[in-house]
């Protein structure tokens, strides 16, 4: 087994309640859930949500251009490759 720290936190009586009945529906500790949470704070990347919208902005306006005369799509496979 890992050798474990020992730490004191605290946290808000909703965040409360959702980790115990997370713990009970997956069958894990509330420390093993709450570590599983640092892991990903620690070691994912952080979302841009500048990029998303700039991605969203992107989708709509393909969608804008609408359907092809006699259907299908106004733009190419290689168009979303030239950005």
């Amino acid at each position: 087994m890992r050798r474990m720290k020992r730490k004191q936190i605290y946290i808000e009586a909703n965040q409360d309640r959702r980790l115990r009945a997370l713990s009970r529906r997956q069958g894990k500790s509330e420390s093993e859930l709450i570590r599983v949470g640092i892991d990903r704070v620690l070691t994912d990347p952080p979302l841009d949500r500048a990029a998303w919208e700039r991605e969203l902005a992107y989708i709509d306006s393909l969608i804008g251009k609408g359907p092809m005369k006699g259907g299908g799509r106004t733009w190419k496979r290689e168009d979303l490759y030239e950005r």
